[in-house]
């Protein structure tokens, strides 16, 4: 009897312990993709074609308090061709009523609020150029890219949402960014317009700062959507603006078609231009199987400066296509 009363009470205390203890919602998912990539250019180096494997697994913990607030905890896991896997981002975030915070490595805010015309192309494909500060989007610079931060987000208002995001280098001789965004989306005629922008600033210690702005505009028609954007960056010698535009529309058979076009000049480097137009297909093969082809025509110019020390040359044009397949989990 005092064995069968003891082990009674053990069982209840468990079960006890483990009522009050918060269990949290845990999801996995994870893509990957293959692309195979064609390029044809003026330097022989960079001619030919070329296999492209990336792959990334996100895990998310949520856990809800009894005072109301979230807890949240992200991980990525990334890979990409034979570098192999490492956490790329980890951050925890805390929202309420007064909106979220979110610690941790991360990217800036301006990646939650900037609108950019590749913002509508599934697959990303910058030509490489002869030079490494000339942009390829018109999307915001990030100095700090996932260096550890903290976010603000303001609870949402209407259709109104902003945040910003500090990185400190911790350094005095270092680089601390600031990023500053948001958004506003309202209802016109039936259609969607989505007004965003973002800035970013990093302080370099001793030089000219770094200062990144863009700001674009998204408008969605039923089944056709089109970006208009424009983004800036001035540092050390540089002061580029980088125009872009892009659409796509969505066919009854799931193919979504997309075609977008981006002109980049750098204004301190007389005659350094890129401008880059394509197109894409993407078809959904079967639920979480998708088939992307793209075919992009670059120019690169420059008539002034030095020769590029990595590619040699300093004027480039071709055409890369790319047929990429994807999958998700």
């Amino acid at each position: 009897m005092r064995k069968l009363l003891l082990n009674s009470t053990a069982i209840a205390t468990v079960a006890a312990l483990t009522a009050s203890v918060a269990v949290a919602d845990v999801s996995i998912s994870a893509t990957t993709e293959y692309k195979y990539e064609s390029r044809s250019s003026q330097k022989a180096s960079d001619d030919g074609t070329r296999g492209i494997s990336t792959s990334e697994i996100v895990f998310k913990f949520a856990n809800k308090t009894d005072s109301g607030l979230t807890v949240g905890y992200v991980a990525e896991l990334t890979s990409t061709g034979e570098a192999g896997g490492e956490i790329d981002e980890s951050s925890f975030s805390i929202a309420g009523g007064f909106g979220k915070v979110v610690l941790g490595e991360n990217d800036g805010v301006g990646e939650n609020f900037g609108i950019a015309a590749f913002d509508l192309i599934a697959e990303e494909t910058a030509s490489i150029v002869a030079s490494h500060t000339i942009k390829t989007s018109s999307d915001i610079v990030q100095s700090d890219g996932d260096n550890i931060k903290i976010a603000y987000f303001l609870p949402a208002m209407g259709g109104f949402t902003a945040g910003i995001s500090h990185a400190d280098s911790g350094a005095t001789t270092g680089t601390d960014t600031t990023t500053y965004g948001a958004q506003y989306t309202m209802d016109a005629g039936g259609n969607t317009v989505t007004i965003g922008g973002a800035s970013a600033s990093t302080e370099v210690s001793g030089a000219i700062d770094k200062d990144s702005q863009n700001m674009g505009v998204k408008v969605v028609s039923g089944n056709l959507s089109v970006i208009v954007s424009n983004g800036t960056y001035e540092a050390a010698d540089e002061d580029i603006n980088t125009q872009g535009v892009a659409v796509s529309y969505k066919l009854a058979n799931g193919m979504v078609l997309g075609a977008f076009s981006i002109k980049s000049e750098d204004d301190l480097d007389i005659g350094e231009e890129y401008t880059v137009s394509g197109v894409e297909a993407q078809y959904t093969i079967a639920a979480g199987l998708t088939a992307v082809v793209n075919v992009n025509d670059y120019e690169y110019t420059k008539t002034t400066g030095t020769v590029d020390a990595t590619h040699g040359t300093i004027s480039d044009a071709g055409t890369t296509s790319t047929l990429t397949i994807k999958a998700s989990f």
